[in-house]
């Protein structure tokens, strides 16, 4: 029994679509998200139940939840 792989076509030289560099070129440098830090916090589990609890009822993330009260203290100084 002989297995058949099929292989794609041979990579050309050929210059990338004049979309792509046009969107490379034209794509607006304020879309861009800014890159994430990951924070860890030790909190107690009381805490830690009572904020799962409240993000669970109003569908929100924990993390979005603690981004907020960090953005409200360290940007309004």
């Amino acid at each position: 029994m002989t297995k058949k792989v099929a292989i794609g076509t041979k990579p050309t030289s050929k210059p990338a679509p004049e979309t792509a560099d046009a969107w490379v070129e034209n794509r607006a440098a304020g879309n861009e998200v800014e890159p994430m830090k990951r924070l860890t916090i030790d909190v107690p589990e009381s805490l830690h139940r009572t904020i799962k609890a409240q993000c669970a009822m109003r569908g929100t993330k924990i993390a979005d939840e603690v981004r907020e009260l960090l953005l409200q203290k360290y940007t309004n100084q």
